[in-house]
């Protein structure tokens, strides 16, 4: 192209472009763009985009309300908070929006884990809007994690008066069946599940706790479980309540429950074996807290299925038979201050190798250790303990009570000779006499 023709052709461009930039883009044109980026799903131009409009007017209530949104939903927690913020500071008093920002800045406590902020949020969106459904899921949400699951009921229950396809509190409120139910309801729910008679009109305490076994086993994919391991579902397994409906919802059988518990322990043994566990001792087994994870019909516990569960992703949750209880904390901080009160006191701590050589070399008993001999015997559980004898840097005025340190001392000096050995006259007189401190036949002290 000849360079005038080209100089023409770019100034024209030009001069078509400039009203273009000359033309001042309204807040209004502005959020327009952002909304219909945000539809799109685009969410990083959108946030460009509101924060292009905020520069156009930064006390704007909906531009603030919409930067916080969509950072929200890119989960920039901390940004989304300070737009929620401030957009309270610039809201009239008859805005619409303050039931919705507290309940936005309530979620944002939740993910947090601020549950009492978040609960303070929630509270003064319900106070704008009584009806506000993600507010009353959210406090419903925090209720239950207070152990409040009744009340965490009757606030789910109110969420789908107002939204009854809300996934959330309906998912939530049918894990609280077994809590909110009415006896008429867990009879009802019984029959479904062919558990009880048709006719049978009292709820007995064994109907309860089958109720929530079964339910329990619900909520844990009892029926996807099953689904697994058949592939089609016999009918007599399972039945589908509100069939036809967008509330339908398949829950067990009796029958079909008591088959998933069969197969459950069959591949929990499975498992087990496959850990290397004797097939003679997995039925044995133990969870953390000492009970047994298997029943008489060898089925799983309730904390047997979290030990199953635990046992699949490699996680060792349960104790053999020859396994004592783990210590809790508490136990283990007892403990740990016994033994400094003993070291305070002078007391060194002995090896359970140690006490058996002295066994042989004083032909003591245990007893007469501890009763005579100054022996104390720590017990940490049912198969281990910790033994301490008293350290004496010289010989005492009972030379018994010194004879066990004497010999240790002894023992220990071939392997660390700065160690000094106490001098104890009841030990060398024995030696040279041939003769031991106790009897061999009842482990008792001869006279001396």
């Amino acid at each position: 192209m000849h360079y005038f023709t080209r100089f023409l052709v770019i100034n024209i461009l030009l001069l078509l472009t400039v009203p273009a930039l000359c033309a001042k883009e309204t807040l209004a044109t502005c959020m327009e763009q952002g909304k219909q980026e945000f539809a799109l799903e685009r969410y990083v131009a959108a946030k460009n985009t509101f924060r292009r409009c905020l520069k156009l007017d930064s006390h704007n209530v909906e531009t603030l309300l919409s930067l916080g949104g969509v950072c929200l939903t890119q989960d920039e927690i901390d940004d989304a908070n300070s737009y929620f913020l401030a957009a309270l500071r610039y809201m009239k008093k008859n805005s619409p929006y303050f039931s919705y920002t507290y309940s936005m800045l309530g979620d944002i406590a939740l993910k947090k884990h601020n549950n009492k902020a978040a609960l303070g949020y929630y509270n003064k969106s319900l106070a704008y809007n009584e009806a506000h459904v993600n507010s009353l899921v959210g406090k419903g949400v925090i209720t239950e994690g207070m152990g409040d699951k009744k009340e965490a009921a009757k606030i789910y229950q109110t969420a789908l008066a107002v939204e009854p396809l809300n996934l959330i509190a309906r998912r939530r409120l049918i894990a609280l069946e077994p809590i909110y139910f009415s006896d008429e309801e867990m009879l009802q729910a019984l029959k479904q599940r062919y558990a009880i008679p048709p006719d049978q009109d009292t709820l007995t305490a064994e109907n309860r706790d089958l109720f929530e076994h079964i339910h329990q086993a619900e909520q844990r994919g009892g029926i996807e479980y099953l689904k697994e391991k058949f592939g089609t579902l016999p009918e007599d397994y399972s039945v589908t309540l509100f069939k036809d409906t967008v509330f339908a919802r398949n829950v067990l059988t009796a029958e079909g429950y008591q088959i998933l518990k069969k197969q459950i322990a069959q591949d929990a043994i499975a498992v087990f074996q496959n850990s290397g566990i004797p097939t003679q001792d997995i039925f044995q087994l133990r969870d953390l807290k000492g009970e047994k994870i298997f029943l008489p019909d060898n089925t799983l516990t309730d904390s047997g299925m979290e030990v199953y569960q635990a046992a699949t992703k490699g996680k060792k949750l349960f104790l053999l038979p020859s396994e004592d209880i783990p210590l809790t904390q508490q136990q283990q901080n007892k403990i740990n201050n016994l033994r400094q009160q003993l070291k305070e006191k002078g007391y060194a701590e002995i090896s359970a190798d140690e006490l058996a050589w002295l066994n042989k070399q004083t032909n003591c008993s245990l007893q007469t250790m501890r009763s005579r001999m100054g022996l104390y015997v720590l017990p940490i559980s049912k198969r281990e303990a910790r033994y301490y004898v008293i350290a004496h840097e010289e010989e005492p005025a009972d030379p018994l009570k010194g004879a066990l340190w004497h010999y240790v001392a002894r023992k220990r000096a071939r392997t660390n000779p700065s160690l000094v050995v106490p001098p104890n006259s009841l030990v060398q007189k024995r030696e040279w006499m041939n003769f031991k401190i106790c009897s061999e036949q009842d482990g008792t002290v001869l006279e001396y």
